[in-house]
Formats: C-alpha cells, structure tokens, sequence
C-alpha cells in the first residue's frame, strides 16, 4: 500500500484512488497536494513559457492551415507583381522586363510577349507541405512564423487573465455547491474553466483577429513590409468605417470581435474533449512508467503523450468550427461579417464545399494542435515538477 507522504510528493498520482469529490477537496487542502503551494506568478510563468515554446515550434503549421482556409473561402494567391499598381511602380509605366514567375527557380513559367509567366497552379495550394513549400520559395522562408508576434502578444494577457479567473470562479463555485449541491462538485472546474476561458476570449480576441488576418494574406506591395498587430487592427477598424455604419459609432468597432462567436464555439468543446481525454490518459501513462516515484522524464513523457492524444482528437472533432472563425475572421465585407451568425457560416461552407469542405486544413490543424497540446501540458507539469521539488526539499 502506498503511503500517503508518498502521494503528497507525487500530486499527479493523488486522484487515483478517491472520488471526484475528495480529489476536489484535497486539491483545496495545502497539505494534500504541494501543487496548491504554488502561486499565481508561478503557473503564469509556467504556462506563459510552455504558450512561448509552442507558438513559436507549431506557427508554421497554423500559417499552413490558415492559408488553405482561406484559399477555401475565395482569398486569391498570386505573385505580388501581378497587381498592375505593384508592377507600375517597380518596373515604370512599359513594364518591358516584368517577371510574373512565382521564384526565379521557378520553370513552368511560360514567356507571354516580354513577360515571363507562370500558370496558376503555382500560386494556388494543394496541401500542407504545398503550402509551406510554396511559401518559402515566393515569399522567404521567415514568412512560415508570420503572425508569431500576434501568438506572443496573445498568449502574455491571456495567461493572466485566465489562471487568476479560474480560480477565483472555482473557489466561489466550489463554496456554494458544497453547500447546496455536493453532486455536483466534480463539476466544477469545466464550468469554471469554461467561463475563464470565455473572459480571457473575449478579453484579447482582437489580438487573435489580427493573428488569422496577418496569415492569411500575403503582402503584394514589393519591397513592403508587411503590417504588423497593430496595423492590422487599425486597418480593420478603418476599413469598417468606410461601410455605412456611422463614423463616431461604438459598433464601428464591433468588427475587432468579428467571429468571437465561432471561436468560443470551437473552444469549448475543444478544451472538453481535449482534457477528459487528456487526464484519465495522463495518470494510466504516469501508473505505467513510474508511479509514485514517477521521475522528471517520466513527467514529461507522459504529459506529452496523453497532450498529443487528446489534442489531436479534439483538433479533430472541432476541425468544422475551426474552418468556420477563420471565415468569419478573414470576411473583408464588414456589413456582412457582423450579420453573419456560427450556424450560417457552417451551412455556407456545406453548401459550397460539402464535407471536404467543413474539413478543409484538418491536416496542418491536427498536425499542429497535438504537439502543441502535448509541449503546452508537459512543460507546465514540468516546471511546476521541479517548483514543487524545490520548495519540498527546502
């Protein structure tokens, strides 16, 4: 039998043997679990740099993903030069030696008069390494991180405001339904998981628009640099403006939180499959490879295994409200953006798709949703591994 000073130094192996009542109860109790001698500068920091590692390993795959939603829902890919203004000013008004190849290494131009040209095949993607092969050679390889600064920016406020939410919402909550409603305890933290995470959502959802509009379209002025967060916002805001919609109106900036809606449709359930699957995964890898005296590479190993799992189930099954946000996020008439609903957007993409199209991008979404999950999970256990290992043996 296992002692109990021995689950006390484990806390991943502590719920394993009581009822979801007691594991409520003793992750309350400091002297049941050392997780709880953490504080909140500490898990911010902890999920602050696993939400660093993974944005910047995982971009290219969201840039991939984004790219093929968009192409789905009409954005044209072409080469910056076949825009007549872009070619005007970099070759003068004859524009005698324009080159419309997507990259000088490019052979299935074809020469139309003094204009070398390529087919449109070339600018139009057919895949996931397509679309990162294409990008690398039109655009440069550092356009596959495009939009990282945005994911940076995102996840800083986000991390602060959701870990400080969570636990004020669970400890009220977690108050009352000890009082009024025992049963329901177990319960707890997805309902307050799941408002924290709408808070935080709705909170920094502009910096996400921007994040989807910045990949998604390319820049077509030569020589230009491309916009970064904060250009792109007030590029949105202005474009808004130019609609009918009065110029000193609040709801002018409704478009900032165009597609909210989607994103929380495709959040929700996503954190509900990703961690009832992630859990009971985590702790039978955790039985498995050690036990109670479950080491840090242990750790490690098994959170990212049950991450990647649950990640790639939940990336998955969510795939369609995926498509669905990145829609409704790229929609350039602003009148119709902020008329169009989740549901009719789904039914848009059916009908002009069908179920390839409410799949479109699943590839680079699945390939990049797993280790991301798994790299976000198995950091943040890591470094709270060795906080709690410091703090137990000081």
């Amino acid at each position: 039998m296992v002692d109990s000073s021995d689950r006390i130094q484990n806390p991943w192996m502590a719920s394993e043997q009581q009822t979801p009542i007691q594991i409520i109860q003793n992750h309350n109790n400091p002297k049941s679990s050392t997780i709880d001698k953490l504080g909140i500068a500490e898990r911010a920091f902890s999920a602050a740099g696993a939400a660093f590692l993974s944005a910047v390993i995982v971009n290219p795959l969201d840039v991939a993903k984004t790219r093929l939603q968009a192409q789905a829902a009409g954005v044209a890919y072409s080469h910056p030069l076949s825009n007549l203004i872009s070619r005007m000013s970099c070759f003068g008004p004859n524009m005698m030696f324009a080159d419309l190849r997507c990259s000088p290494s490019c052979t299935r131009a074809g020469l139309h008069g003094t204009v070398s040209l390529c087919p449109p095949d070339c600018f139009r993607y057919k895949g996931t390494l397509d679309v990162i092969c294409k990008i690398i050679q039109q655009e440069g390889f550092t356009r596959l991180w495009r939009g990282t600064n945005a994911g940076l920016a995102l996840a800083v406020p986000t991390v602060g405001i959701y870990l400080p939410c969570y636990d004020i919402f669970r400890n009220w909550f977690e108050e009352f339904t000890a009082k009024s409603a025992p049963t329901a305890t177990p319960y707890v933290p997805l309902v307050a998981g799941s408002l924290a995470r709408s808070l935080a959502c709705a909170t920094c959802y502009p910096i996400e628009l921007a994040r989807t509009r910045m990949q998604a379209f390319k820049e077509t002025q030569v020589g230009k640099k491309p916009p970064g967060v904060f250009q792109t916002l007030v590029g949105v805001v202005s474009n808004g403006k130019g609609t009918n919609i009065p110029s000193n109106s609040l709801q002018s900036y409704r478009v900032l939180w165009t597609g909210m809606g989607a994103q929380l449709a495709r959040d929700v359930p996503f954190s509900a499959i990703c961690w009832s699957t992630l859990e009971p995964t985590r702790r039978k890898l955790l039985s498995l490879v050690g036990g109670d005296d479950a080491g840090i590479l242990s750790v490690l190993g098994a959170n990212f295994s049950a991450g990647f799992v649950a990640g790639t189930l939940a990336a998955g099954a969510t795939c369609p409200l995926d498509v669905a946000k990145t829609r409704r996020q790229i929609e350039m008439d602003h009148v119709r953006a902020l008329k169009m609903t989740t549901r009719q957007t789904l039914m848009e993409i059916w009908r002009d798709g069908g179920l390839k199209g409410l799949f479109t991008g699943f590839g680079p979404r699945v390939g990049r949703a797993g280790p991301s999950v798994g790299i976000v999970v198995s950091f943040y256990e890591v470094v709270k591994f060795v906080l709690n290992h410091r703090q137990t043996t000081s």
